[in-house]
């Protein structure tokens, strides 16, 4: 078993927040969702050898449902038997990733970065980034969105992630090509500044080349920021990422 072991990030990899999961579990509320994973954990982690030791927090810091849970106590307990609790909780269905309070993320299998893309797909049908007009400077109502989209992504930090900037058919076709590249990389740097390595994400202008399914292409509502799983390796951890005995 592969245990990734990062305590500069340990808080904002395991404190989730995944408000949007009605979009990816039909229709079912957030809430609902947390609490029946947080119904669940309890036996999965007594059967594993938690007992009463170990908890399981399906919130954020905010105090936001989430299906990323962190596991709280457990400390005297083995590396195995730690391992094994993680495990359990993360087969229960719906679960996403699994960190310890203390610092330990299970990766192995488990790991599925496609949730991460799920999570900002959601995020962005009800809103969008914004930009001022036929600027690649990122409007200040978005900086909210940003920090959760940062926060979507975290979990899949390992994965390559591409950043796709698109306009609408107005204007030459370089142009736009041009102004959606900037767009791109113009999240990219600020998704950076909140914590996302710069190596795990890729840009791409698109231009107008691909409008929304519906739209006609010079719709302004083409005019969006896109994200997609491009590799699901999860990052391995390093001697500087792997901190002494506890």
């Amino acid at each position: 078993m592969n245990i990734l072991r990062k305590p500069q990030t340990a808080l904002a990899v395991g404190l989730i927040s995944c408000i949007t999961l009605a979009f990816v579990f039909g229709g079912v509320s957030a809430p609902q969702i947390a609490q029946r994973l947080a119904d669940a954990a309890p036996a999965a982690i007594a059967q594993a050898g938690g007992g009463d030791q170990v908890q399981a927090r399906f919130t954020s810091p905010n105090g936001w449902p989430s299906r990323h849970p962190v596991l709280v106590g457990g400390e005297p307990l083995d590396e195995t038997t730690r391992a094994r609790i993680a495990r359990a909780v993360a087969d229960l269905p719906g679960v996403g990733g699994i960190s310890w309070s203390d610092g330990d993320m299970m990766v192995e299998d488990h790991f599925n970065p496609l949730h991460c893309q799920e999570d900002v797909q959601a995020l962005l049908r009800a809103r969008t980034i914004r930009f001022e007009e036929s600027s690649s400077r990122i409007d200040i109502a978005s900086r909210s969105l940003l920090d959760e989209v940062a926060t979507a992504l975290t979990p899949c930090v390992g994965a390559v992630i591409q950043i796709s900037g698109h306009t609408d058919r107005s204007g030459p076709e370089e142009a736009n090509i041009a102004l959606s590249a900037e767009r791109a990389d113009a999240v990219r740097a600020a998704l950076v500044r909140r914590g996302i390595p710069s190596a795990a994400l890729r840009v791409e202008g698109e231009g107008s080349s691909h409008p929304v399914e519906g739209l006609e292409p010079t719709d302004p509502a083409n005019r969006r920021i896109e994200f997609s799983v491009i590799s699901t390796q999860p990052l391995m951890p390093t001697p500087v990422d792997t901190p002494s005995a506890r």
